[in-house]
């Protein structure tokens, strides 16, 4: 039997297990890898929403992230919500001096139900961190914020989609970013786009789109699987394809949960 790759997840904790570090665990064992996880913040939510966050002390992050380096070998790194521009600023020291390979950010700045992950001062923290990671997955508003760029518009077809994602790609590019995945999800169409700057590479990768009340989490679920994938050696555009059929399979295979937005079944 094979040794599992580390995954580090960096990440909130959701109590109701949709998202956040539990679910990243639940990912990475259902793809053969092995999480150990660094929290950033508390929050207080459920399948009906966020109500409220607590972020971790900086300091308390810094040592977490380097106490774990030091013990593991870790195969790539997904960052989710950071909550503060103090815990960024953490995570950014500890990228820039452990260089860990396949680092994956997730920019985590508003929940599907709208609350507020991230303060106003750690968006230029979170550009800041783009240089640093390999990939970075923003769903199509993120990756119109963290490009600043008008947003799309969620009636927009695939005609106007397109180069509107060739431009935030771009701009993304420009801020520092080596490869970039928008995801689809809030698209018609639910394709996503890859740009890769260095040699230069583009890929839309087509979706479907799937009616489910089970869609909580599919951002973490998806960057995780992009980690694992690229863990085990696969090449960014397989990988992107192979974490893409997992979250489709999990949103298909979920069960109802709560009363709002339930989790995809991750096992599933």
């Amino acid at each position: 039997m094979g040794v599992s790759p580390v995954i580090l997840s960096i990440a909130g904790y959701d109590p109701s297990s949709g998202a956040g570090i539990t679910a990243d665990i639940k990912t990475a064992a259902a793809l053969g890898c092995f999480a150990i996880t660094c929290m950033t913040a508390v929050t207080i939510q459920s399948t009906q929403g966020v109500f409220g966050v607590r972020a971790m002390e900086p300091e308390l992050v810094a040592r977490t992230l380097n106490t774990l380096a030091d013990d593991f070998e870790i195969a790539a790194v997904r960052i989710g919500m950071l909550g503060t521009e103090a815990v960024g600023g953490a995570v950014s020291g500890f990228l820039a001096s452990r260089r860990l390979p396949n680092v994956v950010l997730d920019p985590v700045i508003r929940s599907s139900s709208g609350a507020a992950l991230l303060d106003e001062i750690g968006l230029e923290m979170l550009r800041g961190l783009l240089p640093l990671c390999d990939v970075v997955t923003p769903n199509v508003d993120e990756a119109a914020t963290l490009a600043i760029t008008d947003p799309l518009p969620s009636s927009a077809g695939w005609d106007d989609a397109l180069p509107w994602l060739r431009n935030a790609a771009t701009r993304l590019h420009d801020l520092g970013a080596r490869n970039v995945v928008i995801t689809g999800g809030h698209l018609q169409s639910a394709n996503d786009y890859v740009s890769s700057r260095g040699p230069a590479y583009e890929e839309v990768i087509a979706g479907e789109r799937i009616q489910s009340q089970s869609t909580h989490g599919t951002g973490c679920a998806f960057a995780t699987a992009l980690a694992c994938h690229l863990a085990k050696g696969t090449e960014l555009p397989q990988a992107v394809r192979a974490a893409k059929g997992f979250v489709t399979r999990a949103i298909r295979s979920a069960y109802p949960l709560g009363k709002g937005t339930g989790p995809i079944n991750h096992l599933g």
